[in-house]
């Protein structure tokens, strides 16, 4: 990032003569100076700087006030590129789950090897994240997710080939959703050089996790039209050419910066392990990293058992729909609200209220409610996801420069592995108990299990880690490149 504080180095200097007296110039009225010197702004503690390829603010009253909020995001064209890279991907990752599911099942008419296909894009996500982390502090940010597509790219289109047998068609899906979280992590820690590390980095995480959730509610619609035309081959062929030009947007949409730390010696393996040790191991980071993962793996029993919960209470099939997609609405309302209409200052204060008591509507599961009721308590229940908001600001604070790569790659794979582990369990207990309760029970249970986390969260705060807490964290930090 540019510094505002200096002039570049080739930029002229003029030199100043104190003791020179300059000769009298008439002066129009209303027409500066000639030779006056306008001083460079000087930016105010605290502030942050312009991030590249926003234009800074013209100082004059008759100016257009410059973009605030989500506005101010897109008015960055890094940030445009990547947003338009991620909208590509994701509809084709989307669109490539449903195609291939359906493939699947097709050649060999099991519903075990169809649902297998869904379970595979979660159960690598802890591999690819532990494992290969270290690529993204490694290597250069563009040109990590530039070759992450196309591997991504080249392994749909070998699912393309009518020879690629089920085993291997699994066998590539694996390694797409190992791939996957190395690109999220890389992606999420590019922002905050094209972003910076403050409010628009906030923003920009917000707009790409509403992306995401959108992705629920039009990704599947969008894929089942394609296989009303297409066939599933077909289908996926769509998904190639999606992260081909996720590839071409990252490739010539964003600017090459140098990777955060340079080749240590070590294996990548050790290197990625390394960092995942270091990481865990600062308290402070580990207990924002805890409350990013423990409320999702709570809030997925209501999806999960949406089909069983649809049938228990009597509702048509058609009402599955609106159980499975209310709590993607409550989030995607309750993000731009908070993105939009509160201040950074309060969406930092929100945090922790609201993640206490977020998973507490799933408790109206109790008394089995009808559609309604359950509609509004999961709409409820996603809306408590909008903490995550100021969370963000909080982690990019604590983790240092150098590890963030991984670090992000780590909480991304952490939060999706979580998810499928929690999607496992509900539907574990749901064989010895009704569904209702085990519904209202991970409420409660997800409950308490989030208020330990904010009383550890609270104690690690800034200023209320002891003295020697705070030595080996710093210490932690050196070391860590």
């Amino acid at each position: 990032m540019p510094n505002d504080r200096s002039a570049p180095a080739d930029t002229p200097r003029t030199p100043t003569a104190p003791d020179a007296v300059a000769p009298a110039v008439p002066v129009v009225p209303g027409a500066p100076a000639p030779d006056a010197v306008t001083p460079a702004p000087v930016r105010p503690p605290g502030v942050a700087a312009v991030p590249e390829g926003v234009a800074p603010a013209v100082p004059d009253a008759l100016a257009p006030a410059a973009p605030r909020g989500y506005r101010a995001v897109f008015a960055v064209a890094e940030f445009r590129a990547v947003f338009a890279a991620h909208l590509f991907s994701l509809l084709g990752v989307v669109v490539s789950e449903l195609a291939l599911t359906v493939l699947v099942y097709d050649l060999t008419g099991s519903p075990l090897l169809s649902a297998l296909t869904f379970a595979l894009g979660l159960l690598p996500y802890l591999i690819g994240g532990t494992l290969f982390a270290g690529v993204a502090d490694r290597y250069p940010a563009r040109r990590v997710l530039v070759v992450c597509d196309l591997l991504c790219a080249a392994c749909v289109a070998v699912m393309l080939v009518p020879a690629t047998p089920v085993a291997g068609l699994l066998a590539l899906r694996c390694l797409v959703a190992a791939i996957a979280p190395v690109f999220t992590g890389t992606r999420m820690a590019a922002l905050t050089d094209i972003l910076g590390e403050g409010d628009l980095y906030v923003l920009g995480r917000s707009l790409l996790r509403i992306v995401s959730q959108s992705a629920m509610l039009i990704g599947f619609g969008a894929g089942g039209v394609l296989l009303t035309v297409l066939s599933p081959r077909g289908a996926i062929t769509v998904t190639a050419v999606t992260f081909l030009a996720s590839a071409a947007l990252l490739r010539f949409g964003t600017r090459a910066r140098p990777a955060r730390s340079g080749d240590g010696g070590g294996t990548l393996l050790k290197e990625s392990l390394a960092g995942a040790r270091l990481i865990l191991g600062d308290r402070r980071v580990r207990a924002l990293m805890l409350l990013f993962w423990v409320p999702p793996m709570f809030v997925v029993a209501p999806e999960a058992l949406a089909a069983p919960y649809a049938d228990a209470i009597g509702v048509p099939s058609a009402a599955l729909g609106l159980l499975l997609c209310s709590m993607a609405v409550g989030h995607i309302g309750a993000e731009l609200f908070v993105g939009s209409a509160l201040s950074p200052r309060n969406r930092s204060r929100i945090v922790l209220p609201v993640a206490a008591v977020g998973l507490l509507p799933l408790v109206v599961y109790a008394v089995r409610p009808g559609l309604p009721l359950a509609v509004a308590a999961l709409a409820l229940a996603g809306a408590g996801a909008a903490y995550v908001i100021g969370l963000d600001q909080w982690f990019v604070d604590a983790v240092p420069e150098e590890l963030r790569g991984r670090a992000m790659t780590l909480l991304t794979a952490g939060l999706m592995t979580v998810q499928g582990l929690g999607m496992a369990l509900a539907g574990l207990a749901a064989e010895f108990f009704p569904v209702h309760q085990v519904v209202a029970g991970s409420g409660i249970l997800g409950t308490v299990c989030t208020l330990l986390l904010v009383a550890e969260v609270r104690a690690t705060a800034p200023g209320r880690m002891s003295d020697t807490e705070g030595r080996d964290r710093a210490d932690r930090h050196v070391t860590s490149g």
